[in-house]
């Protein structure tokens, strides 16, 4: 049975299994699609109750596949301060080998954002909109970087016996751990994979959980890069015509403009 999940491989249900066929697509730039990292981060986090149980993995016509659990749940509508928790935890656990080092401080932000609008048609109108709304100011490097999921949205969080589960860890990373909590705020994300955006409250209660305040602070400082940088995404992304896509985009940009109000004043 097809299951509904991520955007970019192909799932199904098998009785007590989920079998991924991972798509050769074209690169994306900014989730990684690695199957090798799945692997590796569901045997490394067995047993935390944090990822499903890894069976089995393969090749089939030269696509990679695996299986893990089936774990009966729903993706995540709701309490925020769970998730918070929940990253936070994910955040404490140890390193894993051979993961590449995500993006660190403002301008490896701004060098990753210029990269996607780059790929972007240059008669696009709201390309023009985005460059004008670069972020100004820097915000240097998180010197200590962390194991991060590198796609917390709400359709990679499965609720299920009041827990939660991580799934869709094909874009692992050593980074900062702003990152995590900047995705999963994300209008953007929240509107594709929920159907709506979080409310002022909702927001304000997932940082109050999150254990570390200076995690949270840097998040703060960097969230005009956020924004900026997943404006972009949707603009690339919307280049498909996809109207949620576009929609998505919309949400971002309105974000992006309350997040640069304060530094420009």
């Amino acid at each position: 049975m097809p299951l509904l999940g991520g955007r970019s491989n192909r799932v199904w249900r098998a009785g007590d299994l989920v079998v991924k066929l991972y798509l050769n697509r074209a690169d994306n730039p900014l989730f990684d699609n690695d199957p090798s990292r799945e692997i590796s981060a569901l045997e490394a986090l067995s047993g935390t109750g944090m990822v499903p149980a890894l069976v089995a993995s393969g090749q089939f016509e030269g696509c990679s596949w695996l299986a893990y659990s089936h774990i009966t749940g729903a993706p995540w509508q709701s309490d925020t301060p769970h998730v918070a928790q929940l990253l936070g935890r994910l955040h404490d656990q140890s390193l894993m080998p051979d993961l590449p080092m995500g993006r660190n401080g403002s301008r490896q932000l701004e060098q990753q954002s210029a990269a996607i609008l780059a790929r972007c048609p240059q008669d696009e109108p709201l390309l023009a909109l985005l460059q004008d709304l670069r972020p100004i100011g820097q915000v240097p490097p998180n010197r200590q970087r962390v194991l991060i999921h590198g796609d917390p949205v709400p359709g990679n969080l499965l609720a299920h016996d009041g827990t939660l589960t991580l799934i869709d860890w094909q874009c692992p990373q050593h980074g900062d751990p702003a990152e995590d909590l900047a995705l999963f705020l994300s209008p953007a994300m929240q509107f594709l994979y929920r159907g709506t955006v979080l409310a002022p409250q909702e927001s304000e209660a997932f940082l109050a959980a999150y254990p570390d305040p200076r995690i949270v602070g840097r998040y703060l400082a960097l969230r005009p890069w956020f924004h900026w940088r997943m404006a972009a995404y949707c603009l690339w992304r919307s280049q498909g015509g996809a109207p949620l896509d576009r929609s998505a985009l919309e949400l971002e940009v309105q974000a992006l403009r309350r997040s640069i109000i304060p530094s420009r004043a």
